[in-house]
This record gives C-alpha cells, sequence and structure tokens, in this order.
C-alpha cells in the first residue's frame, strides 16, 4: 500500500478559530474610520493523504467555513474558503474566504506572515488582511489578532473527522 494511501485511511480534523480586530475602508469604498473586523470560523480537512502529501495542490490546505463580521459592511454573515499552512513555502499562514451581502460578492484574504520557529507567538496571532469586492477592487484593509485568552476554547475545539 503506498504512503499516500496510508494516509488517507488516517482521520482528518478540524478546528474552531476566532480573529478580531478592526479594519479601515479606503476613502469612499465605506465609512470613515477604524470599524471592528471578525471572522469565526471551521477550518480542517477530511482527506489526511492529499493534506500531507508535499506534490499535491492542497497540501497543508484546510477547508473553511463560518462567518464574518465586517463593520459599515455587514454583521455574522456566512464565508466559506481555505487556510492554507504555508510554512515551507513562503512562511505564511493565508486565509481566504469570499461572502456576499445584498447580492454583491466580496473576498477577504489574510496573512499571517514571518513565520519563523523563534517568533511563533507574535507571527501566529498577527494576520494583515484585505477586502474586494467581485470585481477584485480593494476595499479595506484590515489587522486581526488570534486573543491568547482563546487558546483553550481553539485547542479543546480540535475534532477528529471521517
Amino acid at each position: 500500500m503506498s504512503g499516500k494511501k496510508l494516509l488517507s485511511l488516517l482521520p482528518g480534523f478540524s478546528m474552531d478559530e476566532v480573529m478580531t480586530g478592526t479594519h479601515e475602508f479606503l476613502p469612499g469604498a465605506g465609512p470613515p474610520g477604524t470599524l471592528p473586523f471578525e471572522f469565526r470560523v471551521r477550518w480542517g480537512t477530511s482527506d489526511m493523504g492529499e493534506f500531507l502529501d508535499p506534490r499535491g495542490k492542497n497540501f497543508m490546505v484546510n477547508d473553511m467555513e463560518g462567518t464574518v463580521t465586517v463593520g459599515g459592511l455587514c454583521e455574522d454573515v456566512r464565508c466559506s474558503g481555505t487556510l492554507e499552512l504555508r510554512y515551507f513555502k513562503d512562511q505564511k499562514i493565508r486565509y481566504a474566504f469570499e461572502f456576499s451581502v445584498d447580492g454583491a460578492t466580496y473576498r477577504f484574504v489574510g496573512e499571517k506572515v514571518n513565520i519563523l520557529p523563534w517568533n511563533l507567538a507574535t507571527s501566529h496571532t498577527t494576520c494583515f488582511g484585505t477586502l474586494t469586492d467581485g470585481t477584485g477592487q480593494l476595499l479595506s484593509r484590515s489587522l486581526t489578532f488570534f486573543r491568547l485568552r482563546t487558546a483553550p476554547a481553539f485547542l479543546a475545539s480540535f475534532r477528529l473527522a471521517s
């Protein structure tokens, strides 16, 4: 039996994560000022073979779904996308998801950057993000954080998936 087939026999997993912070619309793209930004997502994989295969396109890629609140735009709206653990590629974690408000589609891409062994407490807690509309036009920039006080709930949310 191949290594990938053996890994596929392993159960997948999921975890719940909350990132909170603020964002600011670009001039003319929304209300002025610093506004709240939060996403609550569940991410994980059901196929450990694909997840752990460094030759595949889904290496260290998790499915993600949850809700997003963007001050001045929406509150607790469903979102879905991916979370990529890009440790070996470019020392990043990338959150990418889409959501719709009043028939318009939006896309968020946030990154935790500079992930190195000696700065994990900072690099794993700070996420720099951008919000674009359906045409790709930049609307907002955000700064969100994984709050260390939420670490116990995050760890307790770990679930094996079939």
